[in-house]
């Protein structure tokens, strides 16, 4: 079982490494304990997303197919977690980090009915973007920490600042790639920021008053989880602080765009800029580690 194990989780580490670059470079940072576990979660949600965004419809599935398939997947993913083996590497190396750290349905569950969501494009009102950030961004904070805690008892009062602020780094992931991401997203009929719920009272078309509003509930989610943040072990501190530090610069950069160019094209960090933030973010943080 061993040797499966450790090619289930190699399997995991090397979706993570090519789909994206500033997880896994996060990641890389995380100490040996929790890189394995993290890794996995993060290669299950890519490919539960690629099963409703990518290779699914690219393979010529029907929307009810990729319905199919994806409930299969989660199907097998509470097989493994309760028997401890998968024939699906990803699904293996997940359900192994799942036992591990007390990851169970009531995190699952709510992630694959937001995947679900995706299936039926559409204009998401306010409960519902609520209701599908939590399930697909804000969950996976929460595994997140489950992992950085295992073998740990923080004090009450602590472990529910990090709590929000694991939810609330994903809910700022989530919705800075939806700023990110507009152009592909209302190309495929999909409206994931609606306008109307935008932190400040706002009615129309996604213009700059809606920008400024979601660009700042981010900031807002970002010093929410930097609180958190600043509570995890210190042998786990650095790789989120990167991830949140390269996701907030992100951010700073959609805001300095107007709305109209976000129609139009994708925002990103350059390489330049993301090993900066990882330099200085080393600095800070590095000499707490362990």
């Amino acid at each position: 079982m061993h040797r499966y194990t450790e090619a289930a989780q190699q399997s995991a580490a090397r979706v993570i490494a090519v789909y994206s670059t500033s997880f896994g470079l996060a990641t890389r940072l995380l100490a040996p304990r929790c890189r394995t576990s993290i890794a996995s979660i993060y290669a299950l949600v890519r490919v539960a997303d690629e099963v409703v965004d990518g290779v699914g419809a690219a393979a010529g599935l029907t929307p009810e197919e990729q319905l199919a398939s994806l409930r299969e997947l989660e199907a097998e993913v509470e097989r493994a977690v309760a028997s401890g083996f998968s024939t699906n590497l990803v699904v293996h190396a997940y359900a192994v980090a799942a036992r591990e750290s007390g990851i169970d349905a009531s995190l699952t569950r709510p992630f694959f009915a937001s995947m679900e969501m995706d299936l039926a494009p559409r204009d998401l009102d306010p409960e519902e973007q609520a209701t599908y950030v939590y399930g697909s961004a804000e969950v996976v904070g929460l595994m997140c920490l489950r992992v950085f805690l295992t073998g740990r008892t923080p004090h009450p009062d602590e472990l529910e600042v990090m709590t929000a602020g694991a939810r609330a780094l994903g809910a700022a992931f989530q919705n800075v790639n939806f700023l990110r991401d507009l152009a592909a997203d209302t190309a495929l009929g999909r409206g994931y920021l609606p306008t109307d719920g935008a932190p400040t009272a706002h009615d129309g078309p996604f213009d700059e008053a809606a920008k400024r509003a979601w660009v700042e509930k981010v900031a807002a989610d970002v010093r929410a989880a930097k609180r958190g943040i600043a509570l995890l072990p210190g042998d786990c501190r650095v790789g989120v602080a990167v991830a949140c530090g390269l996701f907030e610069e992100l951010n700073r950069r959609i805001a300095a765009t107007p709305a109209a160019e976000l129609a139009r094209r994708r925002i990103s960090v350059p390489a330049p800029v993301k090993a900066r933030i990882v330099a200085s973010t080393l600095m800070k943080e590095a000499p707490w580690r362990g």
